[in-house]
């Protein structure tokens, strides 16, 4: 099935923070370019999405709650809704957060 994809802000937005304050923190040994390139990579992946990322049930109970499916990719969960052929990024979490 060929699916469109929805992005919503928070999911991106976390991916951008998660980076930014890495890059803030070790400025002297992770570069911008690096902080651009992992941001790249963590996008694009939302286009994996029920193609290549397999579906999960989540981890995170408040998106269990919320009634999402979750996918895996690196160090990158995504929660994410399906309508019809719409696939809706709803939230990201870096592993290092994967908790409560």
């Amino acid at each position: 099935m060929n699916y469109q994809y929805l992005v919503k802000a928070k999911a991106a937005l976390k991916i951008r923070t998660f980076y930014r304050n890495v890059f803030k923190k070790y400025r002297h040994t992770y570069s911008y370019r690096n902080m651009q390139y992992n941001i790249d990579q963590a996008v694009d992946s939302f286009y994996l999405i029920e193609k290549s990322l397999l579906r999960r049930k989540p981890t995170l109970e408040r998106w269990r709650l919320a009634g999402w499916h979750m996918a895996n990719a690196g160090k990158w969960y995504y929660a994410y809704s399906i309508a019809d052929d719409t696939i809706v990024i709803e939230d990201a979490c870096h592993e290092l957060n994967m908790h409560g």
